[in-house]
């Protein structure tokens, strides 16, 4: 008689490998399917059906996946699956099945559910949406980026103002420089009742205008490869723009160079400006983006691309030099995700960190206290080293 461990693991090989002769499970008399003493409950049969649909469709026609079938199905494994296995099913019938011009139905786009992978593949969509299609994905673009929002707004903050905080300090502010919150804090003992007022003896300041403490600038790959990437560096500009003491620009780039900068308020807006999965011309962009440089020593660069440049390799690598010698504090990201470790071009990675650009993968929990290490000029080498990153030599 099987134990109860050794029933669940063979149910779960019994819904991996499918069923039939291949993993030795038999129809019984009255229809069910047996392996041993196994017989699959009626949520165990619906979470077969799903899975075969998906992963057993190459046998078939693909083509048969019709748009009925597919919101079923989609109902189905959200029913039967946790949110994430359910992500994972989803991105994997977006790519097996070719699903994505039945994103261009509403129906479907309320069926789904929302993740940064799909949100990728609705965005290089946009240009072939139609009207009514492109409400519905702003809805589920809306959703997505809340909750990037929820989890990144709040520590991108801390950590970038932290260390502007930290690293100016002014005790003789002008009248335009003060903080007032920490400057009322330190004079609280010499407050005066008569007056009923604070006599200010100590002030507190940043040292220059807060809106320009520092400069950041994300340049953007957003070629196929990185279209990940494209979302969170997207998020991140905008709560970036959204603190005083910083001032961003967020340029992305395929063959041509779109500035989004004027578009920071709103990521929906920058995220539907982007136009997604075309070829790459870095050397263009990197010469658009020198010219947006105004105080070099107050600029941090960030470079977000895989460095597959091809032909213009050179001239990419010259002009992140260029930047270098000029004072510009340049990163280079191969991505920014947790897709986990991406594809780059080795041979630029090792010319960058020959002129002591760092260049590393980076994932949306890090990107804060790197942007913090940065603007404190840590030595991001061994930052990258402390959070155990593997940094191209």
């Amino acid at each position: 008689m099987t134990d109860f461990s050794s029933q669940k693991r063979l149910r779960r090989w019994r819904l991996i490998l499918g069923g039939g002769a291949a993993d030795g499970i038999c129809a019984g008399a009255d229809g069910d399917e047996r392996g041993g003493s196994l017989t699959l409950s009626d949520s165990d049969r619906a979470m077969d059906k799903a899975l075969a649909a998906l992963y057993e469709s190459q046998r078939g026609s693909g083509a048969g996946f019709a748009s009925p079938q597919v919101a079923r199905w989609l109902g189905d494994i959200r029913t039967y699956f946790p949110t994430s296995v359910v992500r994972v099913m989803q991105q994997d019938a977006l790519e097996r099945l070719n699903l994505q011009r039945l994103l261009l139905e509403p129906e479907m786009l309320e069926a789904v559910e929302p993740d940064v992978h799909l949100l990728s593949n609705l965005l290089s969509l946009n240009a072939v949406m139609p009207a009514k299609v492109k409400e519905t994905a702003r809805i589920v673009v809306r959703r997505v980026v809340d909750d990037l929002l929820q989890k990144l707004a709040n520590p991108t903050r801390q950590a970038i103002m932290g260390s502007l905080n930290r690293a100016v300090r002014n005790r003789r502010p002008r009248h335009h420089e003060i903080d007032w919150q920490r400057t009322i804090r330190a004079n609280l003992k010499h407050y005066q009742p008569d007056y009923r007022t604070i006599i200010p003896e100590r002030r507190i300041g940043y040292g220059r205008k807060r809106s320009s403490l520092q400069d950041i600038i994300l340049c953007v790959d957003q070629s196929g490869s990185m279209l990940s990437s494209m979302v969170y560096a997207g998020v991140f500009s905008c709560v970036l723009a959204s603190l005083p003491a910083v001032r961003t620009r967020l340029v992305a780039y395929d063959t041509e160079v779109v500035d989004l900068s004027d578009l920071l308020q709103d990521p929906i807006e920058v995220l539907f400006g982007t136009q997604l999965g075309g070829g790459n011309d870095t050397p263009k962009a990197l010469a658009y983006c020198q010219k947006l440089i105004q105080r070099p020593q107050e600029t941090i660069f960030v470079l977000i691309s895989d460095l597959y440049e091809g032909p213009g390799s050179e001239e990419m690598i010259k002009r992140l030099g260029t930047l270098v010698s000029s004072g510009v504090q340049v990163i280079t990201l191969f991505a920014l995700n947790d897709d986990g470790s991406p594809a780059y071009d080795h041979d630029n990675a090792h010319a960058l960190a020959k002129l002591g650009i760092p260049a590393f993968a980076c994932t949306p929990d890090l990107f804060p206290d790197l942007m913090a290490a940065a603007i404190n000029r840590q030595d991001l080498t061994q930052w990258a080293a402390t959070q155990e990153i593997a940094i191209a030599q």
